[in-house]
């Protein structure tokens, strides 16, 4: 019976997790708190991680977090290897995730769309 899911996946959820945990109760850094990790994508070989973080505020500056994010990667990948059992912790890499505020783009546009509509079924 194959298996649902494979290691990569598996390991990426868990490693999201944890991260998450991590930021949420051990970080320190005051940039580092309105964030939030969505997704990990993981190398073939497990060596690299690929993190996606979006803001709580979508039209806030991602670059202020994502110097936070680099700058405590040592810390959250040593702590990562002490969480998860893994004998190589993959490099952490992250990237600003704009789904959030592309949703809120494409909102406002139907949003106004709409409001255009019921204007011109007024007239």
């Amino acid at each position: 019976m194959p298996r649902e899911f494979s290691r990569n996946q598996r390991l990426g959820n868990q490693v999201l997790r944890t991260l998450n945990e991590l930021l949420r109760f051990e970080t320190k850094d005051p940039r580092l708190k309105l964030v939030s990790l969505t997704a990990v994508e993981l190398s073939r070989d497990l060596s690299i991680a690929r993190v996606y973080f979006s803001l709580l505020d979508p039209n806030g500056d991602p670059e202020p977090v994502q110097d936070g994010l680099e700058r405590a990667s040592g810390f959250l990948r040593s702590r990562l290897g002490r969480e998860i059992k893994i004998r190589h912790v993959p490099e952490l890499r992250f990237a600003h995730d704009k789904s959030a505020a592309e949703a809120q783009r494409i909102g406002s546009l139907i949003e106004s769309a709409l409001e255009s509509d019921r204007n011109n079924e007024q007239r």
